[in-house]
């Protein structure tokens, strides 16, 4: 009996050291407010820790005089730590309508980023029963005015026309802009109007460049060059979990080249690899007869031998693309967006069109301030 006992013994010790093995972290927190609550969020998942959810373990200490904390039973290998000021006490990171952090943060690393985060940057290794200190220091990410960047950026699409090999390219200024409901990217803006950083209500603007010059080809001749337009109108955006954002937006013609719109829905999802932020997206786009006439229809008065007069209609297409942003530094970024939009019968079925496709794409590099 008494040996049964010390075996016992024995083994509930094993499992109460089992059971408190563990890195730990001793944190020294500066800059935070004088009273409240202080979230330590603990992440082993970049994509995970590019959108700040889903953290491996979370724990709510209240602000100390010291300064000091302790994190106990953490996992070995590579992780990265956020802290956050929960200001209202509401169990959750206060973010603006983009789903930009508005409570005050700190990342481990002194990593303040500029967009999108890099686990590579914040992250770093824990060992088996290590305990290792950190210098963590609060910070508003947005501060007074918001995040401004300046560069230089390219617009360009494909030619699908008959006889034409000229791809339509037209550099442009790269500016960006994350304000609490701004958020302005080359030629793509949004203004948030109503929700929530998951679901919001928005109007939008973008830059939409001429789908082509009437001397591009002979085919084109007499037609008229298509020029670029400002393309303007609402929309709905969900982020979703692990990632996941669905785009609906509709826009109009408000320069009046064409007088028509389109509409467009987006399924897209977010990945993070090394300092790259990327994700594939396919979408449906709605284009009204106005539009599609106006790029791919020809009217009676422009009927030529072998051209005869041809009506789009509204169609659908189908689009897929994969976008990007390298993180070369904490200030400056390469932001890249490919897209393939597949026409439909209804406008590769036009005398002037050959191909059943379009590529789309825009490029820029920025600083950001």
């Amino acid at each position: 009996m008494k040996k049964l006992t010390v075996r016992l013994c024995l083994i509930c010790s094993l499992l109460f050291v089992a059971g408190a093995s563990g890195a730990e972290l001793e944190i020294r927190v500066s800059n935070t407010p004088a009273d409240g609550t202080l979230v330590f969020q603990v992440y082993d998942n970049p994509d995970a820790f590019g959108d700040f959810r889903s953290p491996r373990s979370e724990s709510r200490l209240p602000v100390n005089p010291e300064g000091i904390y302790r994190l106990t039973g953490l996992p070995s290998g590579a992780v990265a730590l956020l802290v956050y000021a929960d200001r209202n006490n509401n169990q959750a990171l206060d973010r603006t309508f983009i789903g930009i952090p508005k409570e005050p943060i700190g990342l481990s690393n002194g990593y303040r980023p500029k967009g999108p985060p890099s686990f590579q940057r914040a992250s770093f290794s824990l060992s088996e029963s290590e305990t290792k200190p950190l210098e963590i220091e609060l910070y508003q990410v947005l501060g007074e005015s918001g995040q401004w960047g300046v560069g230089l950026g390219v617009i360009g699409r494909s030619s699908p026309y008959v006889g034409s090999d000229s791809a339509v390219t037209q550099v442009i200024p790269a500016i960006t802009y994350f304000g609490e409901r701004l958020q302005w990217v080359g030629p793509s803006l949004r203004y948030g109007l109503w929700g929530s950083d998951t679901f919001r209500f928005a109007v939008n603007a973008t830059y939409r460049v001429g789908a082509y010059e009437e001397n591009d080809s002979p085919i084109l001749a007499g037609l008229g060059d298509r020029d670029s337009t400002l393309m303007a109108g609402v929309g709905l955006v969900y982020d979703g979990p692990n990632r996941i954002d669905v785009d609906f937006r509709y826009q109009h013609d408000v320069l009046d080249r064409f007088g028509g719109g389109t509409a467009e829905l987006r399924v897209s999802r977010g990945f993070q690899t090394g300092n790259v932020s990327w994700g594939p997206s396919l979408g449906l786009n709605w284009l009204s007869s106005d539009l599609a006439n106006y790029d791919f229809g020809v009217p009676t008065w422009a009927v030529l031998p072998g051209r005869p007069a041809y009506d789009v209609g509204s169609t659908v297409t189908v689009e897929a693309g994969i976008g990007g942003m390298l993180e070369i530094t904490e200030h400056w970024r390469l932001v890249l967006d490919i897209n393939a939009e597949y026409l439909g019968d209804d406008i590769s079925d036009s005398p002037i069109v050959g191909d059943d496709y379009v590529l789309k794409g825009f490029a820029a590099i920025t600083y950001t301030f």
